[in-house]
């Protein structure tokens, strides 16, 4: 974990804690590959599925990238922008007019790639990534690329 920053750290530590060891997971995988395949495209698709119906309730629009990358930035989306909703509004004190301002902002990210990138960050860091998101494309380094 040395090699990780300190702000990292500690999310890292809480992630590994969730997963089996390499050895366990391996044959764990090794044991019935068939049905963790057929489990894992299903809870693929299941995900795809949620993420799809709530990007058009929301407007979200189409991403762009290559087309192996669209469902994984559809479900990396989905995920981060409902996690965000859930700490500002639902547990934070944002009003629903200040979401709706972060959910515009959120429409102008339109590559799939930026939303797989930030997959495992914090809902309520979501307005920073996309103002980042913003100046990367006005020229400067960004993060959330």
């Amino acid at each position: 974990m040395s090699d990780r920053p300190a702000d990292r750290r500690a999310g890292f530590a809480r992630w590994l804690a969730t997963r089996d060891c390499t050895g366990c997971w391996k044959a764990a995988r090794d044991t019935a590959p068939e049905s963790t395949q057929q489990w894992l495209a299903t809870k693929r698709a299941e995900e795809q599925r949620v993420a799809a119906e709530w990007a058009e309730r929301f407007d979200m629009p189409p991403l762009e990238g290559p087309e192996k990358a669209l469902g994984w930035g559809e479900r990396s989306r989905h995920q981060l922008v409902t996690a965000a909703h859930t700490a500002l509004v639902v547990e934070g004190g944002w009003e629903e007019g200040d979401w709706a301002e972060l959910e515009e902002k959120a429409r102008t990210v339109t590559r799939a790639g930026r939303w797989i990138d930030q997959r495992d960050a914090e809902g309520a860091d979501l307005l920073e990534l996309l103002e980042a998101a913003g100046e990367s494309d006005r020229g400067t380094e960004n993060p959330f690329h």
